[in-house]
C-alpha cells in the first residue's frame, strides 16, 4: 500500500504493491514471492496455495496429496461430534452463518476430540519421533502435568479415542491412504506399529492421532496444525448446519439421555 502502510504492517510471507491513485486496494499481491493472482490463480489448488500460506513453499506433489487426503479425511466429523452438534444448533435456530461456524469453532477446539489435543499429539510426537521404547513410556506412564490454560487437565494419551473400543475403520483408512502417499514418514511407521501404541495407551488410536502424525510428517509446527484442524473441520459443520435450518426444529437430532435414575420412572411404578 503507502510507504506509511509498508512501515506498519509487517509480514514475511505477504507483500502488496498498491493500485495506482488507490492505497486501500492492491494492484499485485504476492504469496512467499508468488504473484496470486498472476502466478497461482487457475494453476494452483486451493491445498498447494494453503500449503504455501503456512509452509513459505511450494508443496511436492506428495504432499500436496497428502494434505487433500487430510482435508477430506478431517472435513466433516458427522453429527456425533461437538463441533458439528454446535454449529447444527445454531443452524436450527435462524442464527446467522457465522455464530453456526463460530459455535463450531468453540465446541471443536478443546483437548478431547479437538484441535488442541492435535497440537499435544503432535508435541508428543515431536518427543518420540519414531521410537517404540520413548512412545511406550510416554503411554504407560501419567499425562505430564500442564497448565490448564483455556481447557483443563487431560489425563488419557493424545491421540487416542478415549471411548475405547477397536481403532475405529475410518481411522485406519485414513492412516493407510496416507501412508500410501509418504512411505518415508513416520505414517508408515505408525500403521506398522499402531497395535503396539494402542496396547501401551490402553485405548484405540483416533483420527486426531492419525492428524497430528500428517502434520508432522509434512513440516507443520503443532501450532499449524491445531489452527488446520479448526479450519479442516468448518465444511462439515457449515453444511449440517445448512441442512439443519431447512429441516427444522422439530427434527433436530438431540442425543438421548438414559438416566438410570430416572424420578419419573419411580414415580409412574409407585402410581401403578
Amino acid at each position: 500500500m503507502s510507504d506509511n502502510f509498508s512501515q506498519v504492517i509487517h509480514s514475511n510471507f505477504w507483500h502488496e504493491q498498491p493500485e495506482p491513485g488507490n492505497p486501500f486496494a492492491a494492484q499485485v499481491s504476492r504469496c512467499s514471492g508468488y504473484d496470486v493472482y498472476g502466478d497461482l490463480l487457475g494453476k494452483a489448488s486451493y491445498i498447494e496455495y494453503l500449503y504455501l500460506m503456512l509452509r513459505r513453499e511450494r508443496p511436492t506433489r506428495a504432499q500436496a496429496a497428502a494434505l487433500e487426503v487430510l482435508a477430506i479425511a478431517l472435513a466433516n466429523p458427522g453429527p456425533r461430534d461437538p463441533s458439528v452438534h454446535a454449529a447444527s444448533a445454531a443452524g436450527v435456530t435462524g442464527n446467522p452463518a457465522a455464530s453456526a461456524l463460530m459455535a463450531a469453532l468453540a465446541a471443536g477446539a478443546g483437548s478431547s476430540g479437538g484441535a488442541r489435543e492435535v497440537l499435544l499429539a503432535m508435541q508428543l510426537w515431536q518427543q518420540c519421533g519414531t521410537l517404540l521404547p520413548a512412545w511406550r513410556t510416554a503411554l504407560e506412564g501419567p499425562a505430564p502435568a500442564s497448565r490448564p490454560l483455556f481447557w483443563p487437565q487431560r489425563d488419557a494419551a493424545p491421540g487416542f479415542d478415549q471411548h475405547g473400543g477397536p481403532c475405529a475403520l475410518p481411522v485406519r483408512q485414513s492412516l493407510d491412504a496416507l501412508a500410501a502417499i509418504l512411505p518415508d514418514s513416520g505414517l508408515s511407521w505408525l500403521a506398522a506399529e499402531r497395535e503396539q501404541l494402542e496396547a501401551a495407551a490402553g485405548l484405540p488410536l483416533a483420527l486426531s492421532g492419525v492428524a497430528a502424525a500428517a502434520f508432522c510428517a509434512l513440516g507443520f509446527t503443532p501450532a499449524q496444525g491445531e489452527m488446520l484442524t479448526l479450519l479442516m473441520r468448518l465444511p462439515g459443520a457449515a453444511a449440517h448446519a445448512l441442512e439443519q435450518a431447512d429441516i427444522g426444529f422439530r427434527q433436530f437430532p438431540f442425543f438421548e439421555l438414559d438416566l438410570q435414575n430416572d424420578p419419573a420412572r419411580h414415580t409412574a411404578k409407585e402410581c401403578a
